[in-house]
């Protein structure tokens, strides 16, 4: 089965959109035959995509570190919930059970991980295909950052083709699926 790694805040954010849009994901995922791969989280832009791939009758895998697997915070429905000791182990348990990653607007851990598997496909450490879901503009500032990375000489102009920019999930779904295709 091919599954995508979603990240994502673990807040749903300041418009109802944000939330619409995550739970719209999840139903293009299960639709599809895809697992899902996330954080683990209940609550959030996390829960809610991980709750519409249940209802949807998808799989869902959850990886979460021991010290955030607590009642308040870890999806209590998610049959398949990974309980590993850190950040560190949770990211590769992650990258190892996916094909695709996804990001969704989040903070700075949604950053991070993002970045990272720019980064890992950037010195071809993988050859997953990446997808940023551009939910209002959100990723605005950052397509702004990676072009004055590329103007300024930072990063090699060939390097913005590591990631896909949508802001319909069911297109972006369907370009990572047929890049996932041809990997």
């Amino acid at each position: 089965m091919v599954r995508v790694c979603v990240f994502c805040g673990s807040k749903t954010g300041s418009d109802s959109e944000y939330g619409q849009t995550a739970q719209r994901l999840g139903q293009e995922i299960a639709s599809r035959g895809v697992g899902l791969v996330y954080g683990g989280g209940g609550i959030g832009l996390m829960g809610v995509v991980a709750d519409s791939v249940l209802e949807s009758g998808g799989e869902v895998i959850g990886v979460i570190p021991d010290g955030l697997a607590v009642e308040e915070v870890m999806h209590q429905h998610v049959a398949d919930m990974r309980i590993v000791a850190d950040m560190h182990q949770r990211k590769a348990q992650m990258h190892e059970l996916s094909d695709a990653y996804i990001a969704l607007p989040g903070g700075v851990g949604t950053f991070e991980e993002l970045f990272e598997v720019l980064a890992w496909r950037q010195l071809k450490i993988h050859a997953k295909p990446i997808g940023v879901l551009d939910i209002r503009g959100f990723f605005g500032p950052f397509l702004e950052t990676i072009e004055c990375s590329v103007s300024e000489g930072f990063m090699n102009p060939r390097n913005r083709q590591l990631f896909v920019t949508e802001t319909d999930p069911a297109v972006l779904l369907d370009q990572l699926l047929e890049m996932v295709a041809t990997v």
